[in-house]
C-alpha cells in the first residue's frame, strides 16, 4: 500500500507542481523553481489569463471544436465499422486493410494539402475549416469494427424476420448495444481534439478562432515565459476532462474491456 501510494504520487508530481505553479509569482519561480510550496500565494494567474487572451472565447471554441469532431467521428466511424464488421461485398477486406494502413502515416503530412483545400474553399478561420477534416478516424473505425464482430448475428436476423431495414437495426439494435465501444471512442476522440495544438493553430490564425492549446501558447515565448499564467489555464483547460471522466470511467474501463471478446 505504501509502495503503491509512493509511485502514485510520483506520477502525479507533474501535476501538483503545476497545481503549485498556478499560484506564484513569476519572481518565485524563476528563483525557485523546485519548491512546490509558494512562497507568495495569489491568485492573479487565474484573473489575468482570461485578460491576456480571449479565454472564454477560446474555451467556447474549444468545445465547439471538441465536440463537433466527436460527434461527427462517432456517426461516420460507427458506420463504417458496421458496414466493414457485418456487410460482405467485393473489396471489403481492400477497404479494412487500406483504413488500417493510414494509422501508420504521420498526420502531419496531410496538413499543407489540407490547408490548400481548405483555403480554395474560403474555411480558414471558421468552424468548418476546425471539423470537417477530422469528422472520421481510422482507429474508431477500427475500434468499433472489432466491437460489432463480438455482436452474435442472431440478433438481426431475428429483427430481419420482424421486418426490420438494415438502418433500424443499426439505429435501433447495433448501436445501443454498442455504448461502452462508443464512449470509448467518444473519450478518445474529444480528449484528442481538446488538446490539439498543430492543426487549429494552422487553420485558426485569428485570436477569436483558436482553441486552448493555441492561446495557451502565447504564454510562451522565445526569451521568456509567463509560467504562472501558463499553468492556470492549463489548469482551468484541464478541469473539463477529469470532469468527463470521473462520470464516465465506469463504461470506459468497460469498453475497453469488452471490445473484440466473442
Amino acid at each position: 500500500m505504501i509502495l503503491l501510494v509512493a509511485v502514485s504520487l510520483f506520477i502525479l508530481l507533474p501535476v501538483i507542481w503545476m497545481v503549485s505553479a498556478s499560484f506564484r509569482t513569476q519572481g518565485d519561480l524563476v528563483g525557485n523553481p523546485t519548491s512546490l510550496i509558494p512562497q507568495v500565494f495569489t491568485l492573479d494567474n487565474y484573473i489575468n489569463v482570461w485578460q491576456r487572451i480571449p479565454f472564454g472565447r477560446q474555451l467556447l471554441n474549444t468545445i465547439v471544436f471538441a465536440g463537433g469532431t466527436t460527434l461527427a467521428s462517432l456517426l461516420f466511424d460507427s458506420m463504417a465499422a458496421y458496414a466493414l464488421a457485418r456487410f460482405s461485398f467485393p473489396g471489403r477486406d481492400v477497404v479494412f486493410i487500406l483504413i488500417v494502413v493510414t494509422l501508420m502515416i504521420p498526420i502531419q503530412v496531410t496538413f499543407i494539402p489540407l490547408y490548400e483545400l481548405l483555403a480554395d474553399f474560403g474555411w480558414i478561420n471558421t468552424f468548418r475549416g476546425l471539423v470537417i477534416p477530422r469528422v472520421a478516424d481510422a482507429f474508431g473505425i477500427f475500434f468499433l469494427r472489432q466491437f460489432f464482430l463480438s455482436l452474435p448475428k442472431d440478433l438481426e436476423d431475428a429483427a430481419r424476420i420482424d421486418g426490420a431495414g438494415e438502418v433500424r437495426i443499426f439505429a435501433r439494435i447495433m448501436l445501443p448495444l454498442a455504448g461502452p465501444a462508443l464512449l470509448t471512442v467518444a473519450m478518445f476522440t474529444f480528449l484528442a481534439s481538446w488538446n490539439d495544438l498543430l492543426w487549429p493553430l494552422l487553420v485558426a490564425t485569428d485570436p477569436q478562432m483558436q482553441t486552448l492549446p493555441a492561446g495557451l501558447a502565447l504564454f510562451k515565448g522565445q526569451h521568456s515565459s509567463d509560467y504562472g499564467m501558463l499553468m492556470a489555464g492549463a489548469i482551468l483547460a484541464l478541469l473539463p476532462m477529469i470532469v468527463a471522466f470521473v462520470f464516465v470511467q465506469r463504461r470506459f474501463i468497460e469498453g475497453i474491456a469488452t471490445t473484440g471478446m466473442k
